[in-house]
């Protein structure tokens, strides 16, 4: 360079720099203009390395900037050669500490963009990685200096982007207004690249600055808007980074990230409308083309004039046909990634939703909008992606459950709303997809085994596929079934449904089961939901897969809510009832040993469950098994809690009202089993024992139990059930039994039974009760008292109600094998009881340091030692005596005690 224009380039002052680069300029033309490019680049090097590179020297960077940009001018249609000399030290001063030259690296950048326009996109990465830096720069001039460059470079690449090619590219001899060539040469690459630039979008898309995030939306964009882009093929690289956007405090950033994304979501719904036009418009024409075909194959007899003319013209159809399928529709070709899109959104919903979930959760603002803002994009993503491709969506359907059901539980309206919408949507299509039961044959279901025929008629075809299907699955009890038998259902061919899509059941259970120890009760809830649901559509696969979800069912029994407890019995229910009766006993054990070991959810939840369970299934179902299992009982003292309790709901419960009328139908076979299996596990109580003989109506079995009660030891246990007892023969249950005190000549046991009831109890409410109540028919009964007959036995009497008590003399019910299985049960725990009290040695408790309360001796030190019912020692040590003692000193005790649990006990207490 000339040293005038030297000098002027490394002056302090601007004016002075401008005029040496117009020189330069000048110059530079009259080069070009002679085909001197070896002086031309030879004062490009100069520029370069003397100046723009001169670290140190901001003036001199400064002057090589304003020369460098004065070079290009003067290049014109020639600079694309010598872009890679001119471009790189500008970049460099893009990061220069020094403002002002920042700045003018902005202003020389924006003059070599203007002339160069579409040759300046081969350097599109580094100038987007420069701006991206510049627009969140501290000073304010570098940052409008960028702001126009970014214009600049905006507009170059709307118009060249997608199709301009650098003529470095292009052959030597390539002619751009020969048309032929142009059609015949190979495909060249573009300036721009999307391949290039998505990796650094995807590392920029994570900066914090809101400045940047705006620069990177505005980008996104723009390059969205050019069509033949197709941006949206790209999105999952960048997907997550624009949820994270949603959650800026800076208001711009949330309006921007928000109308980006809206674009984004109208896109791919219109890109999946077109393909699916497309293809309903090719399953259309391809079943009028084989229509046309049968129509010309039916026609063959015709006359062959006729025949060419048909050819001809279903010929010509086809030919349009092909054309318009030629028809190139936009968006048809491009392909969406669902699966890695619905990979980001589901991560998104994996968040710390405990920090707002509560609605007393106080949180701090930036991370309410954190939670919110991300969360309700995903799920409004998720709910269109159930429309536009749910096939895509069901493979994630666990991991979605897994954060969705939570998000229904949210102190925040709009995410429950939101999830809630989500839920139903999903829901539904599980719900339209094939169901287990009709890839079943039907010859399946008839080898139907173990289950009752009210069970049956119960069930729809789902459930009686399922019912063969479920022997796969076997509970695991501690008393297993040996031998049992497994048949194998062979496994049908899959259908056209599910090689479409399938639903991970195995994971969906197990996402499902993990939500019960959830905190909230809206999820708990839906949680046992969706398992219902699943179990309903496919019970084999949900059973095959599901070994740990039994025993969280049995836990969830215990939970705090009780619609979740009625849900988890329906979910208990369902699986039984699609079971055969191996299974349903195992349930039974298990349930038992539940009670057994958690005696709180007994008192709290048992008669809950016990009636959801007739209600769901057959109660005579219910009933026998119990008996069975309670009757092999260990724990005498629990199973007699448990009689009480069954007996309590068998009287009382609703929902049990078609039992109790076929236990008072004694005359028929059926009623007479049921009677028997339940008197042998009653036995463990004695005064459920006589109820159930009240209310079979076996007044004399029940007269004879009383025999037996003079032989036990009244404890306050047995009183207060006894009290109990009275107070239930006033409910509208027993007025049967109150209206044939009227027919003493039928039912002369039955005043035996009230009479030795009121003998038993003590001076209480109770007491007076049922005194006043048998006062007001006595007359009735003198009235009609008859001489006895001589009889040879006890049971002979000519008022008994006609073949009441015929099995006695028929074996059918053998009266008294059941008498002597309730004395040797009572006798048992007699001795048990005995044995316990030996082995806790009475001597290490003194009396002052035991206490009665709620029918039990509990010593004060906290070890409980459980008062069971306890008959008093054999004959030979004579039990009057010990009957009568309790009258005097400690009956009073009982009498209040039973009085103040009936509520009534003044009389007691006098």
């Amino acid at each position: 360079m000339d040293p005038n224009v030297q000098r002027a380039l490394n002056d302090k002052l601007y004016d002075k720099r401008k005029v040496g680069a117009l020189e330069l300029e000048r110059v530079i033309r009259e080069h070009v203009a002679s085909k001197d490019y070896n002086k031309v680049e030879s004062i490009l090097d100069q520029l370069c390395n003397e100046y723009a590179y001169a670290v140190h020297q901001p003036h001199a960077r400064n002057g090589g900037l304003i020369g460098l940009a004065a070079a290009a001018i003067a290049l014109g249609s020639e600079l694309a050669k010598y872009l890679e000399v001119i471009v790189p030290p500008v970049l460099a001063c893009f990061t220069d500490q020094d403002a002002r030259v920042r700045y003018y690296a902005c202003e020389a950048m924006y003059n070599i963009a203007k002339v160069a326009k579409g040759e300046i996109l081969i350097y599109f990465n580094y100038i987007f990685d420069a701006l991206c830096k510049l627009g969140a720069d501290s000073e304010l001039s570098v940052k409008n200096g960028a702001e126009l460059l970014d214009r600049l470079i905006k507009d170059i690449v709307s118009e060249s982007a997608a199709t301009y090619v650098s003529v470095l590219e292009q052959p030597p001899d390539f002619d751009e207004n020969d048309k032929d060539a142009r059609d015949d040469r190979p495909e060249l690459p573009t300036a721009f690249s999307l391949k290039r630039f998505i990796p650094l979008l995807r590392e920029r898309i994570f900066a914090l600055n809101p400045f940047t995030r705006t620069f990177l939306v505005g980008w996104i964009i723009l390059l969205d808007s050019i069509p033949d882009l197709e941006l949206v093929t790209f999105l999952p690289e960048f997907l997550g980074g624009l949820l994270r956007f949603l959650s800026d405090p800076n208001r711009d950033v949330h309006v921007a990230t928000q109308g980006c994304l809206d674009k984004f979501l109208n896109e791919i719904k219109r890109i999946a409308r077109v393909k699916k036009g497309i293809a309903d418009s090719k399953k259309s024409k391809g079943d009028g083309k084989r229509k046309r075909e049968d129509s010309i194959d039916s026609g063959s007899d015709r006359l062959a004039p006729e025949e060419g003319d048909e050819v001809d013209s279903a010929t010509a159809q086809e030919d349009d046909d092909t054309s318009s399928e030629d028809d190139w529709v936009p968006g048809q070709d491009v392909q969406i990634n669902y699966k890695a899109i619905l990979e980001i959104l589901t991560a998104t919903l994996d968040s710390p939703l405990g920090t707002f979930a509560s609605p007393t959760t106080r949180q701090r603002p930036l991370m309410k909008s954190v939670e919110e803002d991300g969360l309700l994009e995903s799920l409004r993503w998720i709910v269109e992606f159930l429309d536009i491709c749910p096939e895509e969506v069901l493979p994630f359907t666990p991991k979605i459950l897994a954060h969705l059901l939570p998000a229904m539980a949210s102190g925040v309206e709009s995410i429950r709303q939101a999830a809630a919408r989500v839920n139903t949507s999903l829901m539904d299509y599980v719900v339209s997809l094939s169901d287990e039961a009709d890839l079943v044959t039907s010859q399946n279901s008839s080898r139907i085994p173990g289950s009752t025929v009210g069970d049956r008629q119960d069930g729809n075809a789902s459930t009686r596929a399922s019912l063969s299907s479920s022997r796969e699955f076997e509970l695991r009890s501690p008393t297993p079934v040996q031998g049992r038998p497994v048949a194998r259902t062979p496994t049908p061919a899959p259908s056209a449904a599910q090689t479409q899509a399938d639903l991970d059941y195995a994971a969906a259970v197990n996402s499902l089961t993990l939500l019960f120890l959830n905190d909230h009760e809206a999820t708990r809830v839906a949680a046992l939901t969706w398992l219902i649901m699943l179990h309903r559509k496919a019970p084999r696969k949900v059973l095959a897969f599901n070994d740990g979800t039994f025993p969280a069912l049995l836990k969830t029994l215990s939970d705090p809510a009780e619609a979740v407890v009625t849900k988890d019995l329906q979910l208990l229910s369902q699986i039984s009832r699609n079971s055969e009766d191996d299974y349903f006993s195992n349930f039974m054990v298990n349930l038992l040993q539940l009670f057994s070991t958690d005696r709180r959810l007994l008192e709290t939840r048992g008669n809950l469950i016990i009636r959801q369970l007739c209600t769901s299934l057959s109660a005579e179902r219910i009933y026998r098994t119990l008996a069975d299992c309670i009757e092999k009982e260990e724990d005498l003292e629990f199973a007699s809690i448990m009689v009480q309790n069954l007996n309590n709901n068998l009287i009382t419960a609703p929902e049990l009202a078609e039992l109790r009328k076929r236990l008072r139908n004694l005359e028929t076979k059926d009623g007479q089993t049921f009677f028997v299996a339940l008197f042998r596990s009653w036995c463990y109580n004695a005064v459920a024992t006589f109820s159930l003989c009240l209310l079979a109506q076996a007044y004399e079995q029940a007269y004879n139990l009383l025999q037996i009660f003079a032989e036990l030891e009244m404890t306050v246990n047995i009183l207060i059930q006894i009290d109990k007892l009275v107070q239930l023969l006033e409910s509208p249950v027993f007025t049967y039994l109150r209206l044939q005190l009227l027919e003493p000549e039928k039912y002369p046991h039955l005043y035996k039974c009230l009479y030795g009831l009121l003998m038993l109890l003590p001076q209480s409410s109770a007491f007076a009760a049922l005194k006043n109540r048998l006062n007001s028919v006595s007359s009735i009964g003198y009235l009609h008292i008859a001489p006895r007959p001589n009889a040879t036995t006890p049971s002979a009497s000519t008022f008994d109600r006609p073949n009441r008590l015929k099995g006695r003399e028929e074996g059918i019910i053998r009266w008294n094998e059941l008498l002597e299985k309730f004395r040797m049960v009572q006798e048992r725990a007699r001795r048990l009881q005995r044995v316990g009290v030996d082995a806790d040695d009475t001597s290490l408790l003194g009396l002052s340091d035991l206490r009665i309360g709620d029918g039990a001796m509990e010593p004060k030190s906290g070890k409980e030692v459980a008062a069971r019912p306890s008959p008093v020692p054999v004959k030979d040590s004579a039990p009057a005596q010990p009957a009568a003692k309790p009258r005097s000193g400690l009956g009073r005790q009982f009498g209040r005690l039973g009085g103040a649990v009936s509520g009534r006990g003044k009389r007691a207490q006098q």
